[in-house]
């Protein structure tokens, strides 16, 4: 008998090999009609999966993140279907789910257009009523290679030739389209009856710049159609807040084509929060006994070969130099570790020196590709708060926990801690040329760095081959206003490059050692967390990082004078003010005010400056009146002080 362990804990016992669909048809019909795939033992499997062996089993729906992705891969492959049919010589890519929906790439003769996305739509459509049964198949390697080339499909052929000997090639066909996929997929296209195809875009293959640029539509599926207009309203809502728009329209950052890609040019008011962040980060850290560096943008490519970025990150740097030309070649600083780690070696260090923590705020350089970059977010040269504790064994949970502490205040005091999620980075050991070749040593340093995170009670998913190449790392995950995660902040424990560069202490013992070393950011890129404020608060900053405070608007060039006066007491408080003297109506000079976030609009004619009064118009509270402007004062600064959000 085949013991079945169901999610709930009871237990099925089938006399033969059964799939997956068909258990979930002797739980429940109901069940079977909305499975999408399963999970047997943790992994992932097709609804055709046999269950062969005594095993746990969950049936997945749309619900659960991996039913989802099935069924938003199945949608991929009607879209792939569609565009098959009415672009016959267009090449098919990759096509997988994402986030919030899948996406395919095309090679075609001309990029699409939103008349074709029209078209394609309809097709779609037409497919999914054909209710066409999904059937999967497999191929040896050479006839895998041979029926791809026969149909014509050289991305696909690509791709099986860098599969492993061995490997298990896996088809699905539905009606006259087969895809080269490992899936899983539904069982047939009736499921999918709410659909979007939501955008185009340029794509290279494989995201390598110097590859060929693809056609590639992004689509969004769901069960039913309310879910799906809900979803396309919450990205009507999302595209309102892309700071990429946002950012540009409030004047807080711009770009310049003379000036390249990926290096935005900061306008004074975003200038001045990332100045207010930078001051708040630099006065906390010394606070937690960080002490300050100030460290060169470039160096020789001598201490990047100590510290193994030129032979893992190379790529990634930007290079002054030929080394077989030039006698000294230099480097844009990707990190600032190697310096930091010079500074350390400047003298002697004893026990009783340790921890120390550096910190400095850092302008580093990193060669990104332009198929990466976005607005803030993805920049070829960004400043970061970056910190390097280095310390003892009997320290390093201590101290990683202190780390944990600040991150956590920081992103408290910015608002956004419940929308953190936090992944546990590791090394994949079969890729060594990715990764310090030190196999015990990583397993011995993610093993003491699982303990820490599950003695602060961090809840983390884990992640395979996303680590430093010098050790493990937490990130600090964060989606931007269109589901696209990124990572904000790192903590990782580095057990090698003590040793490269020599930094020792002396222990208690009297023997020389090397320490270890947490490398750290508090906040994160300025920069990419300058984004995630302006999706988060739409624009609207609190108060302590608006870069305008309060904008005053007199009513007339009567009240220039006092409106002047109302200006100098907010500017000798601290306060940024912003006064509107246009010869202009006081209503549309409202409207800007509030099209600009301005947290605090007052208003002054007559009655306000015989009483030495503002009338407040605020963001939280709408039009409050008359209030004694000095009072009015001490509010804001309030607000300012305790970091109100």
């Amino acid at each position: 008998m085949i013991k079945v362990t169901l999610k709930n804990g009871s237990v099925k016992e089938y006399e033969n090999p059964i799939s997956v669909l068909d258990i979930a048809k002797d739980i429940s019909e109901g069940l079977a009609r909305v499975a999408t795939a399963g999970s047997v033992n943790g992994e992932t499997v097709d609804l055709r999966f046999i269950v062969s062996n005594d095993c746990e089993l969950s049936i997945l729906t749309f619900d659960d993140e991996e039913g989802r992705k099935a069924f938003r891969h199945t949608s991929a492959h009607i879209l792939a279907q569609a565009v098959s049919r009415l672009f016959p010589t267009a090449k098919l890519a990759i096509g997988p789910a994402i986030d919030n929906g899948y996406y395919y790439d095309f090679d075609t003769e001309r990029p699409f257009t939103n008349e074709d996305i029209d078209h394609i739509e309809e097709e779609m459509k037409k497919i999914v009523k054909e209710d066409l049964k999904i059937e999967l198949f497999e191929l040896p390697r050479e006839e895998a290679i041979a029926f791809m080339q026969e149909k014509q499909e050289p991305y696909k052929v690509e791709l099986i030739q860098e599969l492993p000997e061995g490997a298990k090639i896996t088809f699905y066909r539905q009606g006259e389209f087969v895809d080269l996929c490992a899936g899983p997929h539904l069982m047939s296209t009736k499921s999918v009856k709410a659909f979007k195809l939501t955008k185009l875009a340029g794509a290279y293959w494989r995201g390598n710049e110097k590859n060929k640029m693809l056609s590639r539509i992004y689509g969004t599926s769901f069960t039913k159609k309310s879910d799906l207009d809900a979803h396309l309203e919450a990205m009507e809502e999302a595209k309102k807040r892309d700071h990429n728009k946002l950012g540009r329209e409030l004047k807080l950052f711009t770009t310049s084509e003379p000036i390249g890609q990926g290096l935005p040019l900061l306008m004074p008011k975003g200038a001045k929060i990332i100045q207010l962040l930078q001051r708040f980060v630099e006065d906390e850290e010394e606070r937690r006994g960080y002490v300050l560096t100030k460290t060169p943008m470039l160096a020789k490519s001598d201490l990047y070969k100590i510290s193994g970025h030129w032979d893992h990150y190379k790529d990634g740097m930007f290079v002054l130099g030929h080394e077989e030309t030039d006698t000294e070649v230099f480097a844009l600083r990707p990190m600032t570790c190697p310096f930091q780690f010079m500074i350390y070696k400047n003298d002697k260090k004893s026990y009783r020196d340790l921890p120390i923590r550096y910190g400095e705020t850092s302008t580093l350089f990193r060669n990104e590709s332009s198929g990466e970059m976005h607005g803030l977010i993805r920049v070829r040269q960004f400043t970061i708060s970056e910190g390097h504790l280095v310390c003892t064994p009997e320290q390093l949970e201590e101290e990683f926990r202190g780390v944990v502490d600040l991150i956590n205040f920081m992103m408290n005091t910015l608002g956004i801690q419940d929308d953190i999620t936090y992944q546990f980075s590791l090394w994949d050991e079969s890729r060594k040329d990715k990764y310090i070749d030190r196999p015990e040593e990583w397993y011995a340093t993610q093993d003491k760095m699982r303990q820490i995170l599950d003695n602060l009670g961090i809840n983390y998913k884990e992640a395979i081959g996303e680590a430093a190449f010098y050790g493990p790392k937490l990130d600090l995950q964060f989606k931007n206003v269109h589901g696209k995660e990124d990572t904000i902040i790192t903590v990782q424990i580095d057990f090698s490059l003590a040793e490269r560069f020599g930094m020792t202490y002396i222990d208690k013992d009297g023997k020389e050692k090397h320490p270890y070393i947490i490398h750290r950011t508090s906040i994160g890129c300025y920069e990419r967390t300058l984004a995630m404020l302006i999706e988060k608060y739409a624009g609207a900053f609190p108060v302590w990082l608006a870069p305008v405070q309060v904008k005053v608007l007199p009513i007339s060039e009567k009240y220039h004078d006092y409106a002047e006066e109302v200006t100098k007491a907010f500017k000798n408080k601290g306060i940024r003010v912003e006064t509107d003297y246009r010869a202009e109506k006081i209503g549309y000079k409202i409207r800007e005010a509030r099209n600009e976030r301005a947290p605090y609009i007052l208003v002054v004619g007559e009655k306000e400056a015989e009483n030495r009064e503002v009338a407040v118009r605020s963001r939280k509270n709408g039009d409050e009146g008359a209030l004694q402007l000095d009072s009015f004062i001490e509010r804001v600064l309030q607000e300012i002080e305790t970091k109100e959000k």
